[in-house]
């Protein structure tokens, strides 16, 4: 065997995220609950917040089954809050190797009666507050970070923020592509040693999404080329993926998970 093979890592090792510990944001319903339930099944160690602590405690209840996970009550679109949430962690770890924010907020007006107190609200809790966890998570993350494995932050977007949509959502479509665009400058300043990239879903089953699936979701999983809406495991997988050493050599990189809605342009056909 050569030297060059030796020292090739083993493959299925390059995809593992076993013994990381990863914070995720909005992780007891929706994208965030499918997210941490593959990340638990995967091995890693995982918190989740809420606003809500019922919610919190619902969500820890069922994700138990999987592996270990803590549940924190916090509104992060509230600065304070964000703080202690960061602190709590702080307090249980001593490193931090992933942190997604998933947390978001949308709303829906026609264009003539869209209030300004939308992208207040919006904006906040989908741009500002993502920014403001990452800034006070960096030294959790560095802690955790390696020059072989460098610690991962992943911003939750949208497909929204990457076409037009059909809906009168325009703080949100806004706030995605702004995350999308911050992706990308955290990646710059946080390099080497914290990667940063974004996911944009397309429509899976959420609360958010609960309202548009009722209303058009055949036509939506027909306008899809591979003709349905996302899955559990295909979430849980783009973020195992961007978490794992696979994507040691990606950083600021948006990618789309979306059954090939935003880049066929299948809904605006």
């Amino acid at each position: 065997m050569s030297r060059r093979h030796e020292e090739q890592p083993l493959f299925p090792d390059l995809f593992s995220i076993a013994g990381k510990t990863a914070l995720i944001t909005g992780g007891t319903s929706g994208i965030g609950l499918m997210m941490a339930e593959g990340y638990l099944r995967a091995g890693a160690r995982v918190y989740i917040c809420s606003r809500k602590p019922q919610a919190c405690q619902s969500a820890q209840d069922y994700l138990s089954e999987f592996g270990d996970v803590h549940a924190i009550a916090a509104d992060v679109s509230d600065e304070d809050q964000c703080r202690t949430l960061i602190d709590a962690v702080g307090a249980r770890e001593s490193a931090l190797h992933i942190l997604i924010n998933n947390a978001g907020a949308t709303w829906g007006a026609p264009f003539d009666s869209f209030p300004g107190a939308a992208f207040d609200k919006v904006l906040t809790l989908n741009v500002k507050t993502p920014f403001l966890l990452t800034q006070l998570a960096r030294p959790l993350l560095e802690a955790a970070s390696t020059e072989d494995d460098p610690a991962r932050v992943i911003n939750i977007g949208s497909i929204d923020g990457l076409t037009v949509p059909r809906l009168h959502t325009f703080s949100y479509s806004a706030s995605k592509a702004a995350l999308h665009q911050l992706t990308r400058h955290l990646a710059y300043e946080l390099a080497p040693s914290v990667l940063v990239n974004a996911i944009a879903p397309g429509p899976f089953p959420s609360k958010m999404m609960a309202a548009t699936l009722e209303a058009a979701g055949d036509r939506l999983a027909a306008a899809t080329p591979v003709r349905r809406i996302g899955r559990t495991e295909d979430i849980a997988a783009a973020a195992v993926y961007l978490a794992s050493r696979a994507t040691n050599f990606m950083t600021g990189a948006v990618l789309p998970l979306d059954g090939g809605l935003s880049t066929t342009m299948g809904l605006n056909s």
